[in-house]
């Protein structure tokens, strides 16, 4: 607060203009920092500060790792390696157990302002195709195919939004899925237009170890219309952002 009072000094027009929106988003922004000084505190009250350090720089250069290109996802995999080298020196016999809490720990700050900057980035190339003229039907299908989908890459490879948010593993591709459920909901009775709907898990008998995973979670509809799923929580586009 004190910089941006700083910048507001030099009352410069276009600084001002930029300003505007930093402040009116402040509390998005600053919205991590809120979750990490308790778990700080916690971690703090069963780890050594300087050990604390080493292992939230590890997980600091792991997560950066993911989102790197090649050379520089090589550089982030050696500085992870050279903290947690560091940090299990200190521990001996607790460093896994410990190095597995603080990572948790870490992975569960939600980056508010990033969750926002993900759907507006997943969404806007369809809205420039669509010059702004978009139905909810279109977005109820971006929204399937984006909680449905499988991440081809990263920590979560393998994995859809979907299965992390429910814990419930999908027997099929997205393609797949919404076939499915286009073919179940032509064959179910029409209710009102502004009928509720729900994710709803649908469970499978078990498969084989040569096919998918068991378990499956889809949205059971309960209009006529094929593509009428309703927006899920925020939390599951969250899950792609960090």
């Amino acid at each position: 607060m004190l910089l941006l009072s700083l910048i507001e000094e030099i009352d410069d027009a276009v600084l001002l203009k930029l300003l505007h929106p930093l402040r009116s988003h402040l509390d998005d922004i600053l919205a991590p920092f809120e979750q990490a000084e308790p778990i700080h505190a916690e971690l703090l009250a069963l780890i050594p500060q300087a050990t604390l350090d080493a292992l939230v720089l590890a997980w600091h250069h792991e997560h950066l790792s993911y989102q790197c290109q090649a050379k520089h996802k090589r550089y982030h995999q050696y500085e992870s390696q050279q903290w947690l080298d560091f940090a299990e020196g200190l521990l001996d016999n607790q460093f896994e157990l410990l190095k597995a809490l603080v990572f948790e720990k870490l992975d569960s700050i939600v980056q508010a302002s990033s969750l926002v900057e993900l759907v507006n980035s997943f969404i806007r190339p369809y809205l420039n195709n669509s010059k702004g003229q978009i139905t909810q039907e279109t977005l109820n299908l971006i929204m399937f195919y984006h909680n449905h989908r499988r991440y081809k890459s990263g920590k979560r490879q393998g994995k859809a939004p979907i299965e992390l948010l429910t814990g419930e593993a999908l027997e099929a591709d997205w393609v797949a899925l919404l076939i499915q459920h286009v073919q179940e909901t032509s064959h179910r009775p029409l209710l009102t237009a502004s009928a509720p709907l729900a994710l709803m898990p649908h469970r499978h008998a078990p498969t084989t170890p040569s096919q998918t995973p068991p378990g499956q979670a889809i949205l059971e509809p309960r209009t006529e219309s094929a593509l009428s799923w309703s927006p899920m929580d925020a939390e599951a586009a969250s899950i792609a952002s960090s």
